[in-house]
């Protein structure tokens, strides 16, 4: 809060720091985070991944995160001409609101699943779930998903609930021992 106002992030970031910010940003604790919007500028494959949607090409952990947490879009594209040097990249502008309360799960643990299920690409959340030492089958019939499905035909929904699957499956298993 600046002034009891909620801040705006506005911001043409340096690429090599812009996704680690912005990862960042979206891992604020308490959520709703102190600011209200991003407006950021990104490589424009970076953004891609950002605004990604289940069955998009660019759908992996970043966009699992950054759409569970805000609304995302790409606002324009800037092309490689407006800057001087030109890089040899074209740049997207990207807009990010904060849900006001994103579906409730521990954001760790939905780091967690991520990085597993798309930590092998190709393979089916049976196999790439199992890094996690849980059963892959519980957390996907958690999410409602076959699991013979691949990470990137998950909405997020899915992770949210795999992530929740996975929390109750930790705190009984500590409940136990």
């Amino acid at each position: 809060m600046l002034g009891g106002e909620p801040a705006k992030i506005v911001a043409n970031l340096p690429y090599n720091i812009a996704t680690p910010l912005l990862v960042d940003w979206l891992s604020i604790e308490p959520w709703p985070p102190w600011y209200d919007m991003m407006v950021l500028m990104f490589q424009r494959e970076v953004a891609e991944r950002i605004v990604a949607q289940e069955d998009d090409e660019a759908y992996g952990r970043l966009a699992v995160l950054a759409n569970w947490r805000a609304a995302t879009k790409i606002l324009f594209d800037i092309s490689p001409a407006a800057f001087v040097p030109p890089p040899k990249v074209t740049s997207s502008v990207v807009r990010l609101l904060p849900r006001p309360s994103p579906e409730p799960c521990d954001r760790r643990t939905l780091e967690q699943v991520a990085a597993a299920a798309f930590g092998q690409r190709r393979k089916m959340l049976r196999q790439s779930l199992k890094s996690l030492s849980v059963d892959p089958a519980r957390l996907a019939e958690a999410a409602g998903v076959d699991a013979t499905r691949r990470a990137e035909t998950i909405p997020v929904s899915g992770f949210v609930a795999m992530a929740r699957e996975l929390t109750d499956i930790r705190g009984t298993k500590a409940q136990t021992l």
